[in-house]
């Protein structure tokens, strides 16, 4: 049972804690700082993880709220766990287990139809040709021209950003920076010499359009555009229609599983296995991780530099090298004094755009959905099961006027859901014949103006809606409810940390992006604390249950310990 995280695990204690000085503290066990840890301790470094909560993983964790099924509270799939990652650390040696889904993804239509997407080309062919044989010999074009991207956007993913040099810097290290930034842009005009001006056309259009425009040019079929605009509204408040968001239409193939693209996993035992597996790395190389250790405050000494953190309970642990997983907000709007940072960069992180239209519903229930357009109801687990559930998306109008709702501060009439069932692979998170369900529904304001989520009975009314439009689809699923766990905008603020209940540490738009992430001029993950770097999501490349934040973050801080001390 993946529960209680490493209490029992702990490799150090309070005491130990404090009494030594660190070469490298990591504030937050997410993901992110799980890795960082990993790599520092695998470079030599004697490293403190400090989580906040009595659990690791941050937003990918499993916890069992509900006795006898585990949840994956807040993220549910994988895919975007960079490859080079997961071959370093070695996870599947420290107990990775990928669950391959049969199919993609299910869209169950209220007149009947479905449209059931999966690995076999032939046969996503006649799914797409029940609604428009035009947009089946369009799909696999599509899909051509996207994976054409990928191998750029591998690149992006996997690199650092070439950041300015933001700290006093010697010449030497002034020439070794300017040589690897002319690297980075010789590898990247390689990779668009390789596209050519055809597909580098085709790239910006992607880039610059709204997700409505590129599938409209695309498509016919409403069902088809539906489905696929799904991959560009996740974890946004974004609208289908706002220029830009189709860059977010490249998650469609940009994740892979065991090397095949546009393959989003389930991970048994739930996401906090993905956390686990990268904690035992970590701790294989020698790192310590605390749980019920929140830092309350970034101990900066008179010079500018990092000199260790305090923690809520008064501990006051040293260390002159600081990589904090936290979002940038809360980094240097909750633990940084405001005096040690300049004013342009706090007006940037306060003016920053956390917006988040998110809540997770967990949901505990005694049967398998039974979907009325898939004919007979068996009990067994099909490949609908499997696949990620649309609900509530046979249309870009239906995703459109739940986003519009929203916007008007008010929780969709109609939420878009992802439903995703890990239970129908994985038997380790629920009782026999007993499943879990997820549902990632979309769009809920932070805060409403028709209510308030600390309302219990406001709270409940969002949730049986939800329950309510899956009955449409699948008759019976509310009543095959034991129980539930949700977590709206708020929650996921104060459970887990993420400011504005943003799952991606901010938004994804193009100027949040690449160097303007988290600000201008501050993208290179060292920041204006001399000692303090950025390893979160807030940075780049972004969001999603990656893991390159973490490692680009470690390999620049540790690349700077090691200039700075005698080995």
């Amino acid at each position: 049972m993946w529960r209680s995280g490493l209490n029992s695990r702990s490799t150090t204690t309070a005491q130990a804690l404090k009494e030594k000085k660190w070469d490298a503290l990591v504030i937050g066990g997410g993901h992110n700082g799980l890795t960082a840890a990993a790599y520092l301790a695998r470079g030599g470094l004697s490293v403190a993880v400090l989580e906040r909560r009595h659990v690791i993983g941050g937003a990918a964790v499993t916890e069992e709220i509900i006795p006898g099924f585990k949840f994956s509270r807040c993220s549910y799939l994988q895919s975007l766990l960079r490859p080079s990652v997961i071959r370093e650390l070695e996870l599947k040696r420290h107990g990775l287990k990928l669950l391959k889904p049969t199919a993609t993804t299910f869209t169950p239509c209220l007149d009947g139809r479905y449209l059931l997407l999966g690995h076999d080309d032939e046969r996503n062919y006649l799914e797409i040709s029940k609604f428009s044989k035009y947009d089946a010999d369009a799909f696999p074009r599509y899909e051509n021209q996207l994976y054409k991207f990928c191998k750029l956007m591998d690149f992006v993913l996997d690199s650092q950003a070439p950041e300015t040099l933001q700290w006093d810097s010697s010449f030497t290290d002034w020439m070794r920076d300017k040589l690897e930034k002319s690297v980075f842009w010789a590898r990247f005009l390689g990779h668009i010499m390789v596209l050519g001006q055809k597909d580098m056309v085709n790239f910006m259009d992607l880039l610059l359009s709204p997700t409505s425009k590129v599938l409209n040019k695309w498509f016919e079929s409403d069902i088809l555009k539906a489905v696929l605009a799904g991959d560009a509204i996740v974890g946004s408040m974004a609208s289908i229609h706002t220029p830009g968001s189709g860059y977010v239409l490249l998650h469609h193939v940009m994740g892979e599983t065991d090397g095949d693209r546009n393959v989003w996993s389930h991970v048994e035992g739930g996401m906090g296995s993905v956390s686990t597996a990268i904690s035992n790395a970590a701790i294989e190389a020698g790192a310590s991780i605390m749980t019920n250790a929140e830092v309350s405050q970034l101990m900066i000494g008179n010079s500018g530099t990092i000199e260790g953190v305090l923690l809520a309970d008064g501990t006051r642990v040293r260390s002159s090298v600081v990589l904090s997983n936290a979002t940038p907000h809360r980094t240097f709007l909750g633990l940084v004094p405001r005096d040690a940072l300049p004013e342009d960069f706090l007006r940037a992180i306060e003016n920053s755009d956390y917006n988040s239209g998110t809540t997770k519903i967990n949901v505990a229930v005694d049967k398998l959905p039974w979907f009325h357009c898939c004919g007979s109801n068996n009990t067994e687990a099909g490949p609908q099961h499997t696949a990620t559930i649309h609900i509530c998306s046979e249309s870009m109008d239906n995703i459109g006027s739940a986003c519009q709702d929203a916007r008007n501060g008010l929780p969709s009439k109609r939420p878009v859901m992802e439903m995703t069932i890990p239970s129908s692979l994985d038997k380790t998170i629920s009782p026999p014949g007993k499943h879990v369900v997820s549902l990632f529904t979309q769009y809920t304001p932070y805060k409403p103006s028709d209510g308030s989520w600390e309302n219990p009975t406001y709270r409940e009314a969002y949730a049986k809606r939800c329950f309510s439009l899956i009955d449409e689809y699948a008759p019976g699923f509310s009543s095959s409810i034991i129980g539930y766990d949700m977590l709206t905008p708020p929650d996921l603020e104060r459970e887990f940390g993420l400011t504005g209940g943003n799952i991606f540490h901010g938004a994804t738009g193009l100027d949040s992006l690449f160097f303007m992430r988290p600000a201008k001029g501050w993208s290179g993950y060292r920041t204006p604390v001399k000692g303090l770097y950025l390893c979160g999501s807030g940075t780049h490349p972004g969001g999603g249950v990656m893991a390159a934040p973490g490692r680009n973050a470690a390999q620049i801080a540790l690349r700077d310990f090691k200039k700075h001390h005698s080995w």
